[in-house]
């Protein structure tokens, strides 16, 4: 299968056959693999999906795009976190996590041989969803700083044909760097002289231990012209296996997005949903306790 041949094995997959081998000899095996969230899951938020679970007409089709209330919730978080106005109905997605958001993005934007920046070392999806999707990969350095912005210049005079998109990922997984406003100022200003689609991976917006919150690239003025971000629950409320995620930003862009998921999925299940509401509408001193218990 043509698709199947541009794909190595998933580097987790492996990384779990091997310790499934491992612990089968009977070896004590300490997991440094996949970033998988072991504590609770925050217990009003778990009310939350029990009670919805109760009612039948959630047990229906739910809204591929995300139901009203937890796209509204989204808005507010971004509101109130990064001074972020967004339109709930035009400029927000509910994804199942941002690996899905990623790889649904790439099927919307993506014409084969289309050539897409993306960050070295980086998050599997960050690449593979635009290889799936017939482009073509250019590696960039990962450090935020004038270097990148050179090497960026040079990718964008040297690559035919001229690259389509450009993958940010800070907090980075896995090197932890993280970027500045200046630095999405700069990065923005460009992508919008050179007509460049911009997806910053924003999934680790909450883990940070230094009291200095990791910035938006929605901040910065002019963004959502060429921007959208996604976003995670995993890591903030402990979610990993509930799949929920967004992607917000240029309406443009998150219409192409809706259009795709539109035909493959009905989003997640309703009562998940619910309790994603729950988790962004709620108490916050869940997400605190996540920071410390990290740190």
């Amino acid at each position: 299968f043509h698709r199947i041949k541009r794909l190595p094995p998933y580097v987790f997959a492996e990384v779990n056959r091997l310790k499934q081998d491992a612990r089968a000899a009977g070896a004590d095996i300490i997991d440094f693999g996949m970033g998988n969230p072991d504590g609770a899951t925050p217990q009003h938020i778990v009310d939350k999906l029990v009670e919805a679970v109760q009612d039948p007409r959630s047990h229906r089709y739910s809204a591929s795009k995300g139901i009203p209330g937890l796209r509204k919730a989204q808005a507010k978080y971004y509101d109130r976190r990064f001074g972020v106005k967004l339109n709930p109905e035009t400029e927000i997605v509910a994804t199942l996590g941002s690996k899905e958001g990623f790889a649904n993005m790439a099927q919307a934007i993506t014409a084969p041989g289309d050539v897409v920046l993306v960050p070295n070392p980086t998050y599997p999806i960050h690449a593979f969803g635009f290889i799936i999707s017939g482009g073509v990969i250019r590696h960039l350095p990962v450090e935020p700083d004038d270097h990148f912005i050179e090497a960026l210049d040079r990718a964008m005079n040297f690559s035919v044909p001229k690259p389509v998109a450009l993958v940010l990922n800070y907090p980075s997984n896995p090197t932890a760097k993280v970027a500045s406003l200046d630095f999405y100022k700069d990065v923005v200003k460009y992508a919008r002289k050179n007509n460049l689609i911009l997806l910053s991976d924003l999934a680790y917006s909450e883990v940070f231990f230094d009291g200095n919150p990791p910035p938006s690239i929605l901040e910065v003025e002019g963004a959502k012209d060429v921007a959208v971000e996604f976003t995670s629950l995993s890591k903030t409320y402990s979610m990993p296996g509930w799949r929920m995620g967004f992607a917000v930003g240029n309406e443009r862009l998150i219409g192409a997005l809706a259009r795709v998921k539109s035909y493959l999925d009905y989003g997640a299940f309703t009562p998940i949903q619910v309790a994603a509401t729950a988790a962004l509408n709620g108490d916050q001193s869940c997400v605190s306790e996540m920071r410390a218990l990290y740190q």
